[in-house]
């Protein structure tokens, strides 16, 4: 839509989770550091959690594409899933046939199949995002099969990547014993005001093939209070501030533009509406830019449910309204393109019988005379006797304004 109009090779503010725009910010650096060292120290459990669109699905594709041919990976996504349905799905990923057996069958051959990928050299992960949907159940049923190992290590490492009520599920009395066996826990923070300009102008020299663009501190300043420092959010309005500044024809983004793009995001439902001021004049604690770690999850956690309610109805209002003026604006283009086409052919035909007027009057000597056998037909004839002595230019009058003789002009 608006690449070509910013010089940009995509769209640098996708929602799709790309490891290729990942901002090395402290805590995305610090959770794949942990990541890592769960993965090398051969841990039972590890937990990544954050907030709704933090990036966590960003960090783990990083990590994925960072491990070696010699890791069996098996990912599973969606975790509405009772403990037998959760045992086939793993089965299955791992490309094994679970159907028409039963469960003890089902963990010899998953069993089997972990031995032979150790005497192979390999190492296994099971990776599941969305955890926290999981049931108290499946969550067990996890930590029976965290019981396959060798007298050295686990045979299967699980890391589960979910959202911050996965670690009050966890601290349930029922799931001491899985509890126990976590080695590896990480909770991703929102980003803060410095980290979120960053985030942003980091994203946009990615995707820039030319002079990229730059969004202003004010302008950062004001998404950042807006998304409360978390990924998703910024790209929401940040691609928002691209589309309206290319239907507007604005190469530069300023705060203003961004004001007006937040009030449309609000209008359409897009994003909530912006905290009102107390009574007392002041603001309540989770508008203000979170200071610590505790605030930050607190205040990340207040707007949970308006979030959620914005990514249910995020693209329905918004993508109608910037369809319809991408529209206009392919219109507007190729009534331009129209117009520049016709106004060239125009030039290019005056410059044509220019310089054929051109040369036909370089050629013409001084005081030629077309030839005698040249006949010119006027409204009455001339008399031989009175052309003798008249110029060409005198006979081209009289033709022209259909005079007979010297007499009438």
């Amino acid at each position: 839509m608006y690449e070509r109009f910013y010089e940009l090779r995509e769209r640098p503010f996708a929602l799709s989770p790309d490891p290729d725009y990942l901002y090395p910010s402290r805590v995305h650096r610090e959770a794949l550091d942990y990541l890592r060292y769960g993965l090398e120290s051969h841990a039972g459990f590890v937990i990544i959690t954050g907030e709704i669109g933090s990036g966590k699905t960003t960090l783990l594709q990083t990590l994925l594409r960072g491990l070696d041919s010699q890791t069996t990976v098996a990912r599973i996504v969606n975790t509405m899933l009772e403990p037998r349905e959760l045992l086939e799905t793993i089965m299955i990923d791992f490309g094994l046939e679970p159907a028409g057996k039963s469960k003890p069958l089902l963990l010899r051959d998953l069993a089997q199949y972990l031995v032979d990928q150790r005497l192979a050299g390999r190492m296994v992960l099971l990776v599941i995002d969305e955890a926290q949907n999981l049931t108290a159940d499946a969550l067990e049923e996890l930590r029976m099969l965290s019981n396959l190992e060798t007298e050295k290590s686990k045979l299967l490492q699980i890391v589960l990547v979910g959202q911050p009520n996965l670690r009050d599920k966890l601290g349930a009395p029922e799931l001491e014993q899985l509890r126990q066996r976590i080695t590896v826990s990480y909770h991703l923070q929102p980003l803060d005001a410095g980290e979120t300009e960053n985030y942003i102008n980091h994203r946009l020299r990615r995707a820039a093939v030319g002079s990229p663009v730059v969004f202003p501190r004010e302008a950062t300043e004001m998404i950042h209070t807006r998304s409360r420092g978390v990924p998703r959010i910024i790209n929401i309005i940040c691609d928002a501030a691209l589309v309206f500044g290319y239907a507007e024809e604005r190469r530069t983004i300023n705060l203003a533009l961004v004001q007006e793009v937040l009030a449309e995001l609000e209008l359409t439902g897009v994003l909530p509406a912006a905290v009102a001021m107390s009574a007392t004049g002041s603001a309540p604690a989770a508008a203000p830019v979170p200071v610590s770690a505790a605030a930050a999850s607190a205040t990340v956690g207040t707007v949970t449910p308006h979030v959620r309610a914005a990514e249910a109805r995020a693209s329905a209002a918004l993508l109608q309204d910037l369809s319809i003026r991408a529209a206009e604006l392919d219109q507007r283009e190729q009534a331009i393109r129209q117009r520049e086409r016709e106004l060239a052919e125009q030039r290019r035909i005056l410059a044509e019988e220019y310089r054929l007027l051109r040369s036909r009057t370089a050629s013409t000597p001084h005081g030629y005379t077309p030839p005698q056998n040249v006949r010119v037909q006027v409204q009455a004839p001339l008399r031989v006797d009175d052309d003798r002595h008249v110029s060409v230019w005198q006979r081209f009058k009289r033709m022209m304004l259909g005079t007979s003789s010297p007499a009438m002009e």
